[in-house]
């Protein structure tokens, strides 16, 4: 009527509310970001919350175990960050302070084994790299005042370290009634999809935050002990900044490896094979043994998803972005998994409702002949 298509107008009424999702998404990001740390927060202390409600005292309020439990873990980052955090920043001015002269130097150089038949462009290669680091050494003073100025935002930013854990303590103590707020306003067939898929989700986001925290701190364990042993400089500092990189798929661990060599090698270390093949050994026995036995559920992305993902995480967020890339893959696998599920469930459901109805109304067309029979018998034995 009056040319009003009413599912036309469903179908753009849906795209306006995407597309307003999408912007105001996008104008509350430096929110969403903060409430995304603050559920992966959740999803570390959670177990220990678990823990200390199955054997702890029974009469112990939920509210009062939460609190117990991140009042724990606040205490063990800080006795952490007093043991490991003064060797470290010692370290990171040590080498801040020493690395305008490393990178004049050309000892390193001199140092790098060459096949034989290169030997003789050895001094070719030594004024290239010369040439080279000159030329980085007069870019690194505005590189050195980006990097602190990034350092003074973050500083400046230092309240998201309050907001955080205050955040994932709000989630955790309401977020079974937020699920059971948000389930009750869909009916039976939503319901029962959303809850999967939130079922799904959970078990996503608690083993691939658990098993980021079990990598990084395996990281951090092996470099150091195995950096302190081969006598690598700023060991602890290069295993701590391996360790953080972790949380950052794909890119992060070869970032590490290439800080870690070159630090190193431009630092005099002697050894620097044996650190690659070190750091490679590690990093294959990381990435087939230890990372899928950690990530057995809730995270299986192709690497080709993976891939992509990442680059587009750069593009849209940059370190964030890449950071929060495989999980979003991953949830929106198990989002198109699970809506595929309940559709292929209820084209089956009216399959089988088409059968049952064919087969009834076959069956009442043969009992209506079958009576339509003996009633004509029954008229010829009267005649």
């Amino acid at each position: 009527m009056f040319g009003f298509n009413l599912r036309v107008a469903k179908m753009v009424w849906t795209a306006f509310l995407i597309a307003f999702l999408l912007f105001l998404t996008y104008k509350v990001s430096s929110t969403l970001i903060v409430v995304v740390f603050a559920i992966f927060f959740s999803y570390l202390v959670y177990p220990l919350i678990g823990l200390l409600e199955r054997h702890g005292p029974k009469r112990l309020p939920r509210t009062a175990a939460i609190g117990i439990v991140f009042l724990v873990v606040i205490l063990l980052v800080a006795i952490l960050g007093s043991i490991f955090g003064a060797r470290i920043e010692e370290e990171a001015i040590k080498l801040s302070d020493q690395l305008p002269t490393l990178l004049k130097g050309n000892n390193f150089a001199e140092r790098i084994p060459l096949p034989e038949f290169m030997e003789p462009l050895r001094a070719r290669l030594l004024s290239f790299m010369q040439s080279q680091l000159s030329s980085g050494t007069g870019q690194a003073m505005p590189l050195a005042k980006e990097l602190g100025l990034t350092v003074m935002h973050a500083a400046s930013n230092l309240i998201y370290l309050v907001l955080v854990p205050v955040l994932s303590f709000l989630l955790i103590k309401e977020g079974p009634d937020m699920r059971d707020g948000l389930l009750s306003l869909l009916n039976r067939p939503n319901k029962k999809l959303w809850g999967a898929i939130i079922d799904d989700l959970d078990i996503l986001l608690s083993r691939y935050v658990r098993a980021l925290l079990l990598l990084s701190i395996a990281t951090f364990v092996s470099y150091s002990i195995a950096f302190s042993l081969m006598g690598v400089p700023y060991s602890l500092l290069l295993a701590g900044a391996a360790a953080l990189l972790e949380f950052i798929p794909f890119a992060g661990p070869l970032a590490a490896a290439v800080i870690a060599v070159v630090v190193a090698g431009f630092s005099g270390f002697e050894h620097v094979f044996w650190l690659i093949g070190f750091i490679a050994a590690y990093r294959l026995f990381q990435d087939y043994v230890v990372n899928p036995y950690l990530m057995s559920e809730g995270v299986e992305v192709s690497p080709l998803m993976v891939i992509v993902g990442l680059l587009a995480g750069d593009q849209l967020g940059g370190v964030v972005g890449i950071f929060l890339s495989v999980p979003v893959m991953a949830a929106i696998k198990i989002v198109f998994v699970r809506a595929r599920a309940a559709l292929q469930a209820r084209h089956d459901a009216l399959e089988k409702a088409e059968q049952a109805a064919e087969e009834a109304r076959a069956q009442a067309l043969a009992e209506a002949a079958m009576l339509q029979e003996q009633g004509r018998k029954v008229a010829l034995e009267q005649q």
